[in-house]
C-alpha cells in the first residue's frame, strides 16, 4: 500500500512539473489558439504527452489514475497560462473518467492510447433505438470542446426500442451514453463565441450510426472499476474547479506585472518622477482584494475536494450536506473568479481592453465558462434543495 501511495504522489509530481513546463509553449500559441478557434497541434501533443487528458483512467489500463487534487491543480496551472488549454484539459480529464463503467478489454482498447482524448457531451439529447448487438443512433449534440483533437466523440442518448421510449423499473427514461470515432460524425462550425475561442466546442451531428453495446455505458450505474476515484458519480466534475482560480491568478499576475511599468496619468500640479499603476492606492487596494478573493475561493475548492476525498478513501459515502457543498462549490468559485477578473480589468483600464493584453482573453474566457451548466447559479437552487433536506430534483446532481 505504502508503494501504491508513493508511486500515486510521484506521477503526481510529475504531471505539475510537465505541466508547468509548458508555459512557454502555450504562451506563443496563444494567437493561432485565437485564430484557428481550436488548440495547435503542437499544444495537444504536449498535452497528451503528459497525461493531462487521461488524468482520470485507471492505472488497470495505463492511466494516472490522479487523485482529485491533482487534477484541478492541473487544470488551475493550465489555465493560468490560457483558459482554452485549461478547460480543454478539464474536459477531456472529465470524460476519461468514463474509462471505469467498461468491460476491461473495450476500456483498454479505447483509454489505454497514451493519445485518446474524449470530447462531446453526456446530456441525452439524441436518440437510440436498440437494434441487434447495440442501438442505430441519431441527433444534432453541442458543445464538443477539444473536437478537433479527439481519438473519441460521445454523446448522451434516450433509448428506445421498436419506436417506444424505454423506461426503467421507477419510470424514469432509460439513457445511454455513446462513444463513436469523431470520423462518424460531422462537425458543424458553429464556435463562433466570446470567450474560450481555442477550444472548438463545436456541435456535431450523428446518423443512423450503428453503435455496438459494449461502446456504450449508463452514467448511473455502479463502474467496474473499484476505488475511491470512480465511487462518487459527481466526482468527474471536480476538474472544473481548476479553471476560474487558474484564469483569475492569470488576471492578477498580469496586473502586478503592468503595475511596475503603466504610468499613471500625471497631475498637472504633479513634480517630479512619473508614477506607475502600483504607486495608485486604488491599484493597491485592488490587488489586495483581487488576492483576498482568490485565496478564499481556492481555500474553499481545495478543501472541499480534500474533505470529499478523505471520506471517499475512507470507503464511506459522502453526507448529503458534502454532496451539497461539492456542488456550491464549483459554482462559487467561478463567480468570485469572474469578480476578480472584472476587478483586474477594471483597474487595468485602457490597457484592458487591447487583444495582445491577457486581461482581454481572461475577462472574455472567464463570462463564457460561467454560463456553462454545471456551474450557472442556478445550480445553487438544487444543492439548497439538498441542504434543506429535499430531492434535488435534477438526476445529475
Amino acid at each position: 500500500m505504502a508503494t501504491e501511495i508513493q508511486r500515486g504522489l510521484d506521477e503526481a509530481n510529475e504531471i505539475i512539473a510537465g505541466t508547468l513546463a509548458l508555459e512557454p509553449l502555450i504562451k506563443a500559441s496563444i494567437g493561432a489558439m485565437d485564430s484557428e478557434r481550436h488548440l495547435p497541434a503542437p499544444v495537444v501533443q504536449a498535452v497528451k504527452d503528459l497525461g493531462v487528458f487521461r488524468m482520470a483512467v485507471p492505472r488497470a489500463y495505463g492511466g494516472p489514475e490522479l487523485d482529485p487534487m491533482t487534477q484541478v491543480r492541473v487544470v488551475e496551472e493550465l489555465s493560468r497560462m490560457d483558459g482554452s488549454v485549461g478547460w480543454c484539459a478539464m474536459i477531456a480529464a472529465a470524460a476519461s473518467y468514463a474509462s471505469a463503467f467498461f468491460e476491461p478489454a473495450t476500456a483498454e482498447r479505447l483509454f489505454g492510447p497514451v493519445d485518446a482524448s474524449v470530447a462531446g457531451q453526456i446530456m441525452p439529447i439524441g436518440k437510440a433505438e436498440v437494434v441487434a448487438g447495440g442501438y442505430r443512433v441519431n441527433g444534432r449534440f453541442r458543445f464538443a470542446s477539444g473536437c478537433n483533437h479527439a481519438t473519441m466523440m460521445i454523446g448522451g442518448c434516450l433509448v428506445s426500442e421498436g419506436g417506444e421510449q424505454r423506461r426503467l423499473a421507477g419510470g424514469r427514461p432509460e439513457m445511454r451514453v455513446m462513444i463513436f470515432p469523431p470520423s462518424s460524425c460531422t462537425i458543424v462550425d458553429t464556435w463562433h463565441t466570446t470567450g474560450l475561442l481555442g477550444t472548438g466546442s463545436n456541435d456535431y451531428i450523428v446518423e443512423d450510426l450503428f453503435v455496438p453495446s459494449e461502446e456504450t455505458w449508463n452514467p448511473f450505474q455502479r463502474p467496474r472499476i473499484p476505488g475511491p476515484l470512480y465511487v462518487f458519480p459527481q466526482l468527474f466534475l471536480v476538474p472544473h474547479a481548476g479553471v476560474p482560480i487558474g484564469m483569475a491568478r492569470g488576471a492578477i499576475d498580469t496586473v502586478m506585472e503592468l503595475s511596475g511599468r503603466k504610468e499613471s496619468m500625471p497631475s498637472p500640479n504633479r513634480i517630479g518622477p512619473p508614477r506607475h499603476l502600483r504607486d495608485d492606492g486604488e491599484t493597491q487596494e485592488a490587488v489586495a482584494r483581487a488576492e483576498a478573493m482568490l485565496g478564499a475561493a481556492r481555500c474553499f475548492a481545495y478543501g472541499t475536494v480534500e474533505e470529499l476525498w478523505a471520506v471517499l478513501s475512507r470507503g464511506e459515502r459522502p453526507t448529503e450536506r458534502q454532496r451539497s457543498i461539492y456542488r456550491i462549490m464549483l459554482v462559487y468559485v467561478h463567480r468570485a473568479a469572474r469578480e476578480v477578473i472584472s476587478l483586474m480589468y477594471d483597474t487595468a483600464a485602457t490597457s484592458a481592453i487591447y487583444k495582445p493584453n491577457p486581461l482581454d482573453r481572461h475577462m472574455r474566457d472567464i463570462v463564457t465558462a460561467c454560463q456553462h451548466r454545471v456551474v450557472h447559479p442556478k445550480m445553487y437552487r438544487f444543492a439548497g434543495r439538498l441542504l434543506l433536506g429535499l430531492e434535488p430534483g435534477d438526476p445529475f446532481f
